[in-house]
C-alpha cells in the first residue's frame, strides 16, 4: 500500500484503505432504474465505520460515549448494479482530539463506484457534549492512517 497522503481519495483503490469488508447487494437495494438506489450508499459506507468505530472485540468510544456524524460528504462516481457485492473500504485522513474524519470508497468488480469523507465526533452520552479520544481509541485510529 502506498502513503496514503499520495492517493487522492477520488483515485484511490481498495487496496488503498487498511480496513475492508463488503455487503452483498439485495433486490431491494435497486430502483426504477435498476441500480442501486444512492440513499443504499450511505447504509453500505456506515457498514464500513460501524466495523471500526463498535467493533466488540475492540470498543473505541469511552464508556457512556458514542459516535456521532458531524459531515458526510459523498461522491458518486458510477452506478452499482444487481446482483453481485460491494468492497468497502475505510481509512482515517484525520485524527483530532475529539473527532476523526474517515475516507471510504465503495467498489464493485474494482471499479470505484463511489468516494465519501465523514467527520465523526466522539461525544459524551450525558452531557451531549465532544470528549476526547482515550489513547486506545487514537492509537487503533493511527493504525487506519
Amino acid at each position: 500500500m502506498q502513503d496514503v497522503e499520495t492517493i487522492p481519495l477520488a483515485e484511490a483503490r481498495i487496496d488503498d484503505f487498511p480496513l475492508r469488508t463488503y455487503e452483498k447487494l439485495r433486490y431491494a437495494d435497486t430502483d426504477r432504474q435498476g441500480h442501486v438506489n444512492n440513499a443504499v450508499f450511505a447504509s453500505m459506507l456506515e457498514t464500513g465505520r460501524v466495523e471500526l468505530l463498535y467493533n466488540p472485540d475492540r470498543p473505541l468510544a469511552d464508556e457512556q460515549c458514542s459516535f456521532v456524524i458531524a459531515r458526510l460528504t459523498l461522491d458518486l462516481h458510477a452506478e452499482i448494479t444487481w446482483p453481485g457485492r460491494v468492497d468497502i473500504g475505510t481509512r482515517a485522513a484525520r485524527i483530532g482530539r475529539t473527532s476523526i474524519t474517515l475516507e471510504q470508497g465503495l467498489f464493485q468488480n474494482v471499479q470505484r463506484a463511489a468516494t465519501a469523507s465523514t467527520v465523526i465526533v466522539h461525544v459524551n452520552d450525558t452531557t451531549r457534549r465532544s470528549q476526547p479520544f482515550s489513547v486506545i481509541a487514537r492509537q487503533a485510529f493511527a493504525s487506519l492512517l
